[in-house]
């Protein structure tokens, strides 16, 4: 890996920290679903694997250790990896703003079934059906944000790849 790749790397991890937390303030309104997603897009799975890492793992020096950041090692390269698998099929921004509505929608129920390895089924049900109207607004912000910034990130980005040639990878 280039030190290129190391700068990169680290401006989109923290690029989505940043985005989370400035959005913070409104539950369950967030723009890393779609960050991860046209990073998957334009940068591919490799690079984004390695920001979902570190994401993660800023979350643990920012909120501290608990279960929840754990999922966030399997939710996260998911999301990846399904964007990755979709993008061979589609390349429609409504189409990934489908697939962020449906992410977001079953956020909570992804993080319950997490949960639930670690207090019980009970706890993760209950975990999951107090928060579905969170996931109900988390798949329609996500939708929402999807198609009103899905294409310019995309084109946007593929600009900066070809302009600093950031496509290969080493």
């Amino acid at each position: 890996m280039k030190v290129r790749d190391l700068v990169l790397i680290s401006l989109l991890s923290a690029s989505l920290t940043a985005g989370k937390m400035a959005l913070s303030f409104i539950p369950n309104v967030e723009i890393v679903t779609l960050l991860f997603m046209v990073y998957t897009i334009t940068l591919g799975l490799k690079r984004t694997m390695v920001v979902a890492v570190i994401f993660a793992t800023t979350e643990i020096f920012l909120y501290g250790f608990n279960t929840w950041v754990l999922a966030y090692y399997f939710v996260w390269p998911a999301l990846i990896v399904g964007t990755h698998l979709a993008s061979k099929a589609f390349s429609s921004e409504y189409s990934f703003a489908i697939l962020a509505a449906v992410f977001g929608a079953s956020f909570g129920f992804l993080f319950a079934v997490f949960e639930s390895f670690f207090y019980g089924i009970a706890y993760g049900i209950a975990y999951w059906v107090r928060g579905i109207p969170f996931d109900i607004v988390h798949g329609g912000s996500n939708y929402v944000i999807a198609i009103i910034l899905y294409k310019p990130l995309v084109r946007l980005f593929n600009q900066q790849i070809q302009a600093y040639n950031l496509k290969e990878i080493d």
